[in-house]
């Protein structure tokens, strides 16, 4: 048994190179035929082998880095619509940047038109080699490799990851479950029989054992984090005494890193400012001719130390949309947004007035995003921790939105902003910003609450007193976040509590 999952492991890792490698070597070569055969001689003096070479390695390059950068290499991990957003936003990176620079070497002005012709030919190729490689490479690799048969150790609250999971069928399978509050030895014998373990909002204590003793059997094992193993994931390894230490500076960006993604946003804010002018000048007529409201909707967020500002907006739903006072996010099917406001909701033009919050210094282009001061404090009555994430000024995009949906629990996105502020970097900032230009194309993204919710955690806002087993108290009030009530079912061995896979093909 043991054998053959390192092998089925270092087979994936082997599939998975080959055709990463395999298709990067299908781009650089569509790229050689046309530039040793219609751009290279546009020169005064055209390359030779050597500066061909140069050329291509410098293609490869360029299209290996932001193919890896926006999630293009996951076969097998990724959901086929996500791969290729991710890798056609990539390869036209890569194509704006060597157009940029064939428009360069070849140095003549009269070329232009017939230099982006090549290009665009050569981006419309891809496209194709993309569409059809990556629909070849997922289903050859989930024919090879079928999902992983897992085991789910439970908690006392229920939550919808197994659902999210079996969501996946071709990665996961929940094949069986198990309460924690089962005799060890029993939970052992359990995980034995199956290639995986899911370990699901249980105590630290029971979680601990059982992660030991996976590991003790090179069992592999996923598991919901609590806010503590998030805020020691990304610590710092310290070998100074004889004693294994680890050290959380929790301080984030230094001041000359700071210093300098203030003047990336000064610039990026400025240069979008301008460039989207005429779409905000057309946004905001439409939204004026539809119902003769205001174009441009000004509400107060929160942002670095919970500061208090006015965030902008154009306007999506009926004007008075919260006449009682209470916030209440958008519902899937929410009767108060406009037309317009349904395109500008799902295109997110309709946070394009944010622009002149970052250019004035309230938000940032990457950040948790802003939240309303009664949801923070609605929040934290629940998950005293949901002010870590104003460690850092407000963004216009995060980690929360590229890894998240806007129907996401809060404490799940608190989950993902946490990530943020513990890794934050001027490198990771800018693979966020890339990333964001994917998840703008898809549709889960911008999907509303269930109809009539307040906020985000329809499913995890509860106060559990329970404590974790490992001495932690602050941990007391996340035990079950994600959960909202108990499971009332009786508690039966692993094999005997079938798992429904609720999968649809369009969900796949």
């Amino acid at each position: 048994m043991q054998k053959r999952r390192i092998n089925r492991q270092t087979w994936k890792y082997v599939y998975r190179t080959f055709f990463d490698v395999l298709m990067v070597l299908m781009f650089t070569w569509t790229f050689s035929y046309f530039w040793r055969d219609r751009l290279n001689m546009l020169q005064p003096i055209a390359f030779l082998n050597k500066g061909n070479l140069l050329i291509e390695i410098i293609y490869a390059l360029l299209s290996f880095s932001f193919v890896m950068m926006l999630g293009g290499f996951g076969f097998g991990r990724g959901r086929k619509s996500a791969l290729l957003i991710g890798q056609t936003v990539a390869m036209l990176m890569t194509n704006v940047i060597a157009l940029g620079i064939t428009t360069l070497v070849i140095g003549r002005v009269l070329f232009i038109q017939y230099i982006l012709s090549q290009y665009l030919m050569i981006m419309l190729i891809n496209t194709a080699e993309l569409f059809v490689y990556t629909i070849i490479v997922t289903d050859l690799y989930r024919r090879i490799f079928p999902p992983f048969e897992l085991l789910q150790i439970y908690g006392k609250y229920q939550n919808t990851l197994p659902h999210k999971m079996n969501l996946r069928d071709d990665k996961y399978h929940i094949d069986a479950s198990i309460s924690y509050t089962e005799e060890l030895e029993e939970v052992f014998a359990c995980i034995d029989r199956y290639d995986a373990v899911l370990i699901n909002d249980i105590p630290s204590e029971v979680k601990n054992k059982i992660l030991k003793y996976c590991f003790d059997r090179d069992k592999r094992v996923y598991f919901t984090p609590k806010i503590s193993d998030i805020l020691v994931k990304y610590s710092a390894e310290v070998n100074v005494v004889d004693t294994p230490l680890y050290l959380c500076r929790n301080l984030g960006m230094s001041l000359p890193q700071r210093f300098v993604k203030r003047i990336i946003d000064i610039v990026l804010s400025s240069i979008g400012i301008v460039i989207a002018s005429p779409i905000m000048l057309a946004v905001a007529i439409a939204i004026r001719l539809y119902d003769h409201g205001p174009a441009i909707y000004k509400q107060v967020r929160c942002t670095r130390d919970q500061r208090e500002f006015k965030m902008y907006k154009f306007r999506s739903m009926v004007q008075n949309a919260e006449k009682d006072g209470k916030a209440r996010l958008a519902a899937e099917n929410d009767d108060r947004i406009t037309p317009v406001g349904k395109f500008i909701r799902a295109t997110r033009l309709d946070e394009l007035p944010q622009l002149f919050n970052i250019f004035m210094g309230d938000m940032s282009i990457v950040g948790p995003r802003p939240e309303r001061p009664q949801l923070i404090r609605e929040y934290q009555s629940t998950i005293p921790e949901f002010a870590y994430r104003t460690h850092v000024k407000a963004g216009l995009t995060g980690y929360a939105q590229v890894y998240g949906r806007y129907n996401t629990t809060s404490y799940d996105k608190l989950k993902l902003d946490i990530i943020y502020v513990q890794r934050q970097s001027l490198a990771l900032d800018l693979q966020l910003i890339l990333m964001t230009i994917c998840v703008v194309f898809m549709k889960d993204s911008t999907q509303g609450l269930e109809e009539g919710a307040t906020n985000a955690n329809v499913l995890g806002e509860r106060k559990d007193t329970e404590e974790t087993g490992d001495g932690d108290p602050a941990e007391s009030a996340q035990e079950s976040e994600d959960g909202v009530s108990e499971t009332g079912e009786t508690e039966e061995s692993c094999g005997q509590q079938e798992v429904d896979i609720l999968a649809t093909d369009e969900e796949k």
